[in-house]
């Protein structure tokens, strides 16, 4: 009987081991090999930020690093330069035909005086300085009048027009906190007097409208707003968009003797019908393109349409200066290149396009607007 029950038990041994030998195969099966490890890591989800596909587009590119005739940026910022600096900058300029660049961060009194003798006392034709209003002094009587009094020597000490600086309308508020409007009658002896001396005013009113809509996926801003959230404008601290267009386009026409230069296709680079219908209602307003290529970029056959059409009206600029990045608006202007990338990622997702605009034009843009619009530019160094 023991042996019976000793050989019972060997044979249920026998079996157990037998079934695992079968199950091992399928339990090693589970394990995943390098290969499939490889292959599961490399079709991982990428978030919004990570994305970012090469296209195997091939179509004509032509890669212009140098603009097709001299021009004039509106729209740049150098805050107390140096005599190095103004050197650097005049080699670079001369390498893309960047013929003569406007500072609109001259400042005022003591600084504008430095900043024109630093720029245009080194090298007097390839220089702009601009002036910028200060409102230190805002909530003291007959503020208006001592502005507009700082622009004259402002003007004396060689300032060519003047900035005004995004703070205006949005940020600028009396010592009682409420908001400074854009069309407060406290700025127009300051306006009046940019009649009279017959300049121009290159003004920045509010932000891309998407900065005031709500920061979430439906927003096609999101990246730059992550990248810097002080930008967002939401509603508890700021005017709505509208509101502070409004005031601009009041503010515009109640001093139609002034040139206005609205910054940045005026915030309605997405927009260009309503952008066309202010033309057309304001005279006395252009724009600049500076920091907004990507607008004009992603709706080629429009952006050539209205450029053709509003071709007196709008200027070359460029905000930001780097030198090496000049080169995406000679494209886009020059060109009818497809489908390339932008140069600055928060400012567009998406891929833009050449409008290719006629040379007549294109002088236009590039120096004829501005010469019009700016005193005192030595135009011998532009086609006639």
């Amino acid at each position: 009987m023991k042996s019976w029950r000793a050989i019972s038990v060997f044979a249920a041994t026998l079996a157990c081991i037998a079934s695992v030998a079968l199950l091992w195969p399928r339990a090693a099966s589970t394990q995943p090999s390098a290969a499939q490890s490889q292959q599961s890591s490399s079709t991982q989800v990428p978030n919004i930020e990570e994305y970012n596909p090469k296209s195997t587009l091939v179509v004509p590119e032509h890669k212009i690093q140098r603009a097709k005739f001299p021009f004039i940026d509106i729209h740049s910022h150098h805050w107390n330069p140096t005599p190095e600096h103004v050197d650097q900058l005049v080699k670079e300029m001369d390498t893309i035909n960047l013929q003569v660049l406007v500072n609109l961060s001259g400042g005022t009194g003591e600084e504008l005086k430095k900043t024109v003798a630093t720029m245009k006392g080194r090298y007097p034709t390839r220089f702009v300085v601009f002036a910028n209003p200060s409102y230190n002094d805002i909530d003291t009587p007959g503020y208006g009048q001592r502005a507009a009094d700082r622009l004259a020597a402002d003007v004396r000490n060689g300032a060519q027009g003047l900035k005004i600086f995004k703070n205006f309308g949005m940020d600028v508020k009396y010592a009682n906190g409420e908001r400074v409007h854009a069309d407060d009658p406290i700025f127009d002896p300051l306006f009046e007097k940019c009649a009279e001396l017959k300049l121009p005013v290159l003004i920045h009113i509010a932000e891309p409208s998407a900065f005031f809509d709500p920061w979430d996926k439906d927003n096609e801003r999101w990246e730059e707003l992550k990248e810097f959230p002080q930008r967002a404008r939401p509603p508890s601290k700021y005017p709505p968009f509208e509101t502070l267009m409004t005031e601009r386009n009041h503010l515009f026409a109640k001093h139609p003797k002034v040139n206005f230069i609205a910054a940045h296709l005026a915030f309605h680079g997405n927009d260009l019908q309503r952008l066309g219908k202010l033309f057309d209602a304001l005279p006395n307003m252009y724009v600049d393109i500076a920091a907004v290529l990507a607008e004009l970029g992603r709706q080629p056959y429009s952006a050539h349409d209205f450029l053709v059409k509003y071709q007196d009206r709008v200027l070359m600029g460029k905000d930001i200066y780097e030198v090496n990045e000049y080169k995406w608006y000679f494209r886009a202007l020059e060109t009818r290149d497809e489908y390339f990338e932008y140069y600055r990622r928060r400012h567009a997702f998406w891929r833009i396009y050449g409008f290719e605009v006629p040379d007549e034009i294109l002088k236009k843009i590039y120096y004829k607007n501005a010469l019009k619009l700016v005193p005192g530019i030595d135009a011998k160094g532009f086609p006639n």
